[in-house]
């Protein structure tokens, strides 16, 4: 946790403006992007992730989560972002910058292809790591290996093509900074039952695989 202490100590002097001192309770955030993609998907999952890292983790999150623009100084609000959709994403040369530092800086950003963002987000990270590639994570990665063990990766939620589940990342100075969940849809599994209908076996491993997610960035 002495990451998480220092990013929000970082996060409080950048942003002066805000008109409250921040709270102790910890919020997560959602990746407001252009390109017409629906960044919006999946209202009632990251409420849900919450409140289960809560009851599981012990931890303090208020299931208001916050809405963040990819360009804005608020993005250091968020030790942990989250992104979604199922279609374009545009990121300005301001964006990029700004989500780069934000997570050069300490930050977490975990993107859930919701169906058909793929071949638009890889373009967008490249604008953000230019340097840098997506990789495919292994197995024996520990974010498949805190409260809840998950032996063989990325669980798989909704099949959407049919294919395996893969688990991708970003790595900067050897600290994961981007995990990207594709071909799972954990998101939809975070959601309401009564939205996709999903088993509870099916609900329960997407929370716990979030849940995991979240350790990890906060810990690592």
């Amino acid at each position: 946790m002495k990451k998480l202490f220092t990013f929000l100590a970082i996060s409080s002097l950048l942003c002066l403006s805000a008109a409250e001192p921040p709270s102790s309770t910890l919020r997560l955030g959602l990746l407001k992007y252009n390109g017409g993609g629906d960044w919006y998907s999946n209202p009632t999952a990251l409420p849900n992730l919450a409140a289960f890292c809560n009851d599981q983790l012990g931890t303090s999150f208020t299931t208001d989560y916050g809405t963040v623009e990819v360009g804005s100084a608020e993005l250091y609000n968020y030790p942990w972002v989250h992104m979604t959709g199922h279609g374009n994403v545009v990121f300005s040369a301001a964006e990029a910058e700004n989500l780069r530092n934000y997570l050069v800086g300490g930050g977490f950003l975990h993107i859930d292809d919701n169906y058909g963002m793929d071949p638009y987000v890889r373009l967008a990270l490249e604008q953000v790591f230019p340097d840098l590639a997506l990789v495919e994570l292994p197995y024996s990665h520990p974010i498949y290996h805190q409260t809840f063990e998950f032996n063989n990766g990325l669980p798989k939620i909704h099949e959407h093509d049919g294919e395996a589940p893969v688990g991708y990342g970003i790595f900067y100075e050897n600290r994961l900074v981007v995990y990207y969940s594709y071909q799972c849809d954990l998101g939809d599994g975070w959601e309401d039952e009564s939205v996709h209908n999903d088993p509870p076996e099916i609900r329960q491993a997407a929370l716990q695989m979030g849940a995991n997610v979240i350790q990890y960035a906060f810990e690592q």
